[in-house]
């Protein structure tokens, strides 16, 4: 059984997309740039750094990036952080998985000041033994990063840790090519921001539409 379960919070625990849109809208608006509703035009910035997501889809050079992500910040800090709701089943899950005896851990590409801002919102924050998000100042930032901050933490805090029981639980495929580069099995809800094509291609060992299947399947391991 997989002891240790590292939770993504934007798209797996949280749909983040309404705040998302409205801060990168915010930032976008000295340029005259604006992001349409819909999933299709916001996913692509919910997953990876801004930094890269910004020029890579709306073509800025790496100033203008910045200010847009300042900006971004700006109105995100105290306002658009709490823009989201949670997903059904969450609490339902994570209490499955503690009666199991499980470790609980977010590992997310959000600071982790907001990663905490959102758990105390949803009232999911003592439920968890562990959030590790990126840091504002960029040290840590990308998926990878964040996986092998909480690998530090872990091998510090649990003289039994092992990534060989531990799994991911996420929705895109940064979170499948992340724990795939940190040599950790992820699996996947296709409720989110991804979808089931591409977590699939990205090596994730299942996708399933709501989180009951998806602790039948890690406790079943």
């Amino acid at each position: 059984m997989y002891k240790f379960i590292f939770w993504d919070l934007d798209g797996t625990i949280g749909n983040t997309m309404e705040g998302v849109r409205n801060c990168l809208n915010y930032g976008l608006e000295p340029f005259g740039v604006q992001i349409e509703e819909g999933i299709d035009n916001i996913r692509k910035f919910i997953g990876p750094p801004l930094r890269k997501s910004i020029p890579e889809h709306l073509g800025f050079n790496e100033e203008e990036t910045m200010r847009i992500i300042d900006r971004y910040r700006e109105r995100y800090i105290p306002i658009g952080v709490f823009e989201c709701e949670m997903f059904p089943g969450v609490v339902e899950a994570m209490t499955r998985l503690h009666d199991a005896g499980c470790v609980q851990i977010i590992t997310s590409s959000k600071p982790t000041p907001q990663c905490l801002d959102v758990l105390k919102m949803f009232g999911i924050a003592d439920r968890l033994d562990e959030v590790v998000g990126a840091t504002l100042d960029g040290r840590i930032d990308t998926k990878i990063e964040v996986l092998n901050e909480a690998f530090r933490i872990l091998k510090e805090k649990y003289p039994d840790y092992s990534k060989a029981n531990t799994i991911l639980i996420g929705d895109t495929k940064f979170d499948a090519m992340g724990a795939q580069e940190a040599g950790i099995k992820c699996i996947g809800v296709s409720y989110g921001f991804g979808t089931p094509e591409e977590l699939l291609e990205h090596g994730v060992i299942s996708v399933h539409e709501n989180l009951d299947q998806v602790c039948d399947k890690i406790l079943a391991e």
